[in-house]
């Protein structure tokens, strides 16, 4: 049993993740400001003692005595980090600091979340690990593009420096039930407005490409990062390799709950990358890891969420949670 600090825990990632450790038998500390984080996500989790909920903003030092660190604290959604990102910056930059910092005092292992999106609007398709990125420095979206590759050279500085046990993932699209409603997220905006029976936006024409991982995919790739032995820092891409348009996957929405919405379409927000698809070759070999989760699946189970909070909007810390008994099924099956 280990004591596992999950900054960013009440988020959609966070969340999950802090399922997973509590199933597996360790004591979990959340840190987060409610920024983006929802206490709905963790409310079911409140009444377990070997569970901590801290408030607290990772651009100040905390000071705690933990084990391994998983560093998940930042807004992930444009909606979100666009909104303040003077302080998404400042969380990603100082978070790490504050972080890297905690794991000099307490030796503990730290599993930094970074993002594809320090790869830009990419030059290289699919994109692995030793692409250096296409990124504009100053624009609309640098705040979260350039604040996570300032985080990544941090961890990498403070490996070289101080020889702290650090690991580095980069995340690629993922989703599932606790989505945040108004993220404007690919998923989230087309599963809403297709069940509301409302136009589904795409922005461009549609031929744009992501790749969707499921988040119980992704939780295990933290996971098994985490246990790598100490050499073994990263970065390592974590995502689905199965590449599809925004027209397909609006179809495959539309089809999955019965909607009659139209399609409809935007302008292309600015520096919003064309293609996008992980090359996990890396995970492959170091974490024996690849999803196992289909698109159909993973949307069925994300729709059925929110379908769910649609039907209950005065009840969000009723949302259903998997239980810790149902995890730890799943965890040994």
């Amino acid at each position: 049993m280990k004591r596992i600090l999950v900054t960013g825990g009440a988020g959609f990632l966070g969340s999950h993740l802090c399922d997973r450790l509590r199933a597996q038998g360790h004591e979990v500390v959340c840190v987060d400001n409610f920024h983006t984080g929802s206490k709905a996500n963790i409310a079911h989790l409140l009444g377990d003692p070997a569970f901590e909920m801290i408030r607290h903003d990772v651009t100040e030092p905390l000071y705690l005595q933990v084990d391994q660190i998983f560093n998940l604290a930042c807004p992930a959604s444009p909606v979100y980090y666009q909104a303040d990102p003077i302080h998404t910056m400042k969380t990603s930059v100082l978070g790490a600091i504050n972080a890297l910092g905690l794991s000099r005092r307490t030796g503990a292992r730290n599993l930094l979340a970074s993002t594809s999106e320090v790869y830009g609007d990419p030059l290289v398709h699919p994109q692995p690990e030793s692409y250096w990125g296409n990124v504009n420095p100053h624009g609309l979206r640098s705040c979260y593009d350039e604040g996570k590759r300032s985080a990544e050279s941090l961890y990498f500085d403070y490996r070289r420096r101080h020889q702290l046990p650090v690991k580095i993932v980069r995340i690629f699209n993922t989703y599932g039930p606790r989505m945040q409603p108004d993220d404007g997220r690919v998923v989230s905006n087309f599963i809403l407005q297709a069940l509301k029976e409302q136009p589904i936006t795409i922005f461009g024409d549609g031929s744009q490409t992501r790749s969707f991982c499921y988040v119980d995919d992704l939780i295990d790739g933290f996971l098994r990062m985490m246990e790598t032995p100490d050499d073994q820092i990263g970065p390592v891409n974590l995502g689905n390799p199965e590449e599809h348009t925004m027209v397909e996957i609006a179809e495959l929405v539309r089809e999955l709950t019965g909607s009659r919405s139209k399609l409809v379409f935007a302008d292309l927000p600015a520096d919003d990358p064309k293609r996008r698809k992980p090359d996990i070759s890396l995970a492959r070999k170091t974490l024996n890891w690849q999803p196992t989760v289909s698109l159909e699946t993973g949307l069925g189970r994300t729709i059925a969420y929110f379908e769910w909070l649609l039907s209950h909007p005065d009840e969000p810390f009723a949302a259903p949670a998997v239980t810790l008994q149902e995890r730890a099924s799943e965890v040994r099956a």
